[in-house]
C-alpha cells in the first residue's frame, strides 16, 4: 500500500538535520505497517499527477495560513476535492486539517483569542475520554463543512478533530510532534508568541501524550480496506 504524504510546510532551518523535516515526522509516526510513503512537496509547486497515484493521503502542518494567498494552496484543495471524492481515506494535521475543511465549504480564520501552545487535553466526544496532545496553532476551523462530524475539542479549540464518514478524518494538534522536536522548536520559533504564553507553556517531558494511540488511529483509517464504494 502506497500512503501520498502532501508536505505543505518544512522544518525551521536547524532542526531538519537533527530531527527530520515533516514528511519524516509522519514516517516515524505509522512505521510498522508495512507501507511505502511517497512526498510531493506541494509548498515548493511539487503535485502529484492525480490522486490515484496513492492508495490514501496525509497532509502536514505548515507555519503557513490556508486563506493566504499562495499560488499551491487553490490547486490543493482542487486535489483534496478529487480525494474526496475518489473515496481515497485522507487524514490532515493542523494545517491539513484546515486544508481540508476550507477545501469542502468550512471556514478557517486567525482565532481572536490567540494561540493554543503546548500540552493541551482534547476531549474524545467519540472515544469517551481525554487525550493529550501537543499543540501549535492560532488559526481554527471556525464553521464546518457540511459532512464534518466534531469527534474532539478542547477548550481552546470547539472542531478540534473532525471526521468525514469514512473518507476523512483530521486532528488540529499535532500527534506526529515529538517532545524532543517541541522543546527546539519552541526555543526557535517561541519569539512569535505572545511574552506573557511563553512564560506558562509547559515543557512536555513528563507529560504523557496519546502519540501511540493516535499513530494506531490514523494507521487504522488509512490502511482499512473494508470501505463502501
Amino acid at each position: 500500500m502506497k500512503i501520498g504524504i502532501l508536505q505543505t510546510g518544512h522544518a525551521p532551518d536547524g532542526l531538519i538535520e537533527k530531527h527530520g523535516d515533516y514528511d519524516t515526522f509522519f514516517m516515524a509516526l505509522l512505521a510498522g505497517n508495512d507501507v511505502e510513503f511517497v512526498t510531493y512537496a506541494v509548498v515548493d509547486g511539487c503535485f502529484p499527477e492525480n490522486a490515484t497515484v496513492a492508495d490514501a493521503w496525509l497532509i502536514t502542518g505548515s507555519r503557513f495560513g490556508v486563506y493566504e494567498p499562495h499560488s499551491w494552496i487553490a490547486p490543493l484543495e482542487d486535489l483534496v476535492r478529487e480525494i474526496y471524492a475518489k473515496r481515497l481515506p485522507m487524514v490532515g494535521i493542523c494545517f491539513g486539517h484546515q486544508i481540508i475543511a476550507q477545501a469542502l465549504g468550512g471556514r478557517v480564520e486567525k482565532y481572536g483569542d490567540g494561540w493554543s501552545v503546548g500540552p493541551v487535553q482534547y476531549h474524545r466526544h467519540d472515544l469517551g475520554k481525554m487525550q493529550t496532545l501537543l499543540a501549535w496553532h492560532q488559526d481554527q476551523v471556525v464553521d464546518l463543512p457540511p459532512e464534518a462530524e466534531v469527534i474532539g475539542s478542547s477548550s481552546f479549540c470547539a472542531n478540534a478533530m473532525l471526521r468525514y464518514d469514512d473518507r476523512a478524518l483530521t486532528y488540529q494538534p499535532h500527534p506526529e510532534f515529538a517532545p524532543a522536536f517541541f522543546d527546539d522548536l519552541m526555543a526557535k520559533r517561541g519569539g512569535v508568541l505572545p511574552v506573557e504564553l511563553r512564560r506558562i507553556v509547559a515543557a512536555p517531558a513528563g507529560v504523557s501524550l496519546a502519540r501511540t494511540e493516535i499513530a494506531s488511529e490514523i494507521a487504522e483509517f488509512l490502511i482499512r480496506r473494508d470501505r463502501t464504494c
